[in-house]
């Protein structure tokens, strides 16, 4: 085992837990935004919708 094999191992490891993270947020964005358009089709408006309206 050379000194390289750890640097690329680490390298394309901290790739990999990037791309995971980066996925994983894109997907729960995803997720979040589809409860929110159920919610907001069931009625149920943010609080922040008042706010923004002027009322």
């Amino acid at each position: 085992m050379t000194h390289a094999f750890y640097v690329y191992a680490s390298y394309g490891f901290a790739a990999l837990v990037t791309i995971a993270v980066t996925l994983w947020t894109w997907a729960d964005g995803r997720a979040r935004r589809r409860e929110l358009a159920a919610l907001e089709a069931a009625g149920i408006r943010r609080r922040s919708a008042s706010a923004r309206d002027g009322e």
